[in-house]
């Protein structure tokens, strides 16, 4: 590749990689630590396993509905399918945003030992507002480049977070020996819907799907599967370099243990997981939120102004904020994720050419609709 090429190729890599990291590895570890314990890591490959199958139905429609849509006529059926599929996306995103603030507030008011509920809803209110209100006078595109920036300090918060687990590790394997978390007491029902309720972690590859305006679609493909690749090998180094380290959780898990896991390994490490929440979580919630203003704006057929676009979005996701936990919202975005996914699959099957590429994406299609109808939230 070409300077210009790489430069092109890294542009576009960032929007994918950002939201994946978005805010999963900040609460996956006391979730997986409550549901599969010693057997974190092969969960964790699950899940992203299933993400990367979500993935590869996603690049299909980059590929192959793309080009149908451009010929709506033609593909009456295809256009239904991906309109439906938008207004779903917008929903998924406004719950996200709450998701990504009400961690956020949880990770800054863990210091000052306030973390309790009301504070963080009144926090994210508080943050939510700013968004909606700096969105409508202003628009957020003059902070969306903060999106870069951030990944690069989360990424760097990332490395130095793994680094000193398996520091942790090495040091207790030649002294006292690991000590590993128990295995929880769950039914394997209650497993595998709690594990469909952590699809968010890994959401994020789609928004490749978006970006048309910048990139082209070879160019889109490539990032939304090298995203995918680089988070499903540092999700599985965490998982599997924190898992010695969930037995200090305690039960009932919070959203923030990641910062007293952090605290155990070395004193300043909880200051850098809690820099990285702020930067990863403000910059997805602007991100999701420029994105659902877009949805509505194009689904709307530019019926609905950017305007009254925030003030909606604004007003649901403080909503929300008022009537569900963190946990409840992880399982909840998993879900209204997954619905989305599941639409772009029925996107997918109707411009799909073969028996086998129908089949395999049903396949997939089916996995997304049990997200939908039973995943629950941990606790």
């Amino acid at each position: 590749m070409s300077k210009q090429q790489n430069k092109t190729f890294i542009s576009a890599l960032a929007t994918p990689l950002a939201s994946i990291f978005g805010s999963g590895f900040l609460v996956i570890i006391p979730i997986l630590a409550a549901v599969t314990g010693t057997l974190s890591v092969f969960a964790m490959l699950a899940i992203t396993a299933v993400a990367y199958c979500v993935g590869e139905v996603i690049r299909f429609n980059i590929r192959y509905a793309e080009p149908a849509l451009e010929k709506p006529q033609d593909h009456k059926i295809t256009l239904g399918f991906e309109r439906f599929s938008d207004i779903a996306l917008v929903l998924a995103y406004i719950i996200s945003i709450s998701l990504y603030l009400r961690i956020l507030s949880a990770f800054v008011l863990d210091p000052f030992q306030a973390d309790i509920e009301f504070n963080e809803q009144l926090i994210t209110t508080g943050i939510i507002a700013f968004i909606a209100l700096f969105g409508l006078f202003k628009g957020l595109q003059s902070i969306e480049k903060l999106e870069f920036w951030s990944l690069a300090v989360t990424m760097i918060i990332i490395f130095f977070v793994i680094l000193d687990f398996g520091i942790y590790d090495i040091n207790r394997i030649i002294g006292d020996g690991i000590q590993w978390p128990g295995l929880p007491d769950s039914s394997p029902w209650k497993i595998v819907t709690i594990l469909a309720g952590t699809l968010i972690v890994v959401q994020g590859f789609e928004t490749s799907r978006y970006l048309e305006d910048s990139y082209d679609r070879d160019t889109r493909i490539r990032t939304s599967r090298a995203s995918q690749i680089i988070s499903t090998i540092v999700y599985i180094l965490f998982v599997a370099l924190a898992t010695p380290l969930m037995h200090y959780l305690q039960s009932p898990v919070k959203s923030n243990d990641l910062i007293m896991l952090a605290g155990k390994v070395i004193f300043f490490l909880p200051l850098m997981v809690i820099s990285a929440a702020i930067l990863s979580q403000f910059s997805a919630a602007v991100a999701d939120t420029i994105a659902a203003v877009g949805n509505i704006f194009e689904a709307s057929k530019s019926k609905i102004n950017n305007k009254f676009a925030y003030l909606f979005i604004g007003i649901c996701a403080i909503a929300l904020t008022w009537s569900v936990s963190t946990f409840q919202l992880v399982a909840l975005a998993s879900r209204a994720f997954a619905f989305y996914y599941f639409l772009q699959c029925l996107v997918a099957i109707s411009v799909s050419r073969t028996y086998t590429q129908k089949l395999m994406i049903s396949l997939v299609a089916c996995i997304l609709l049990f997200v939908t109808l039973f995943a629950v939230p941990v606790g």
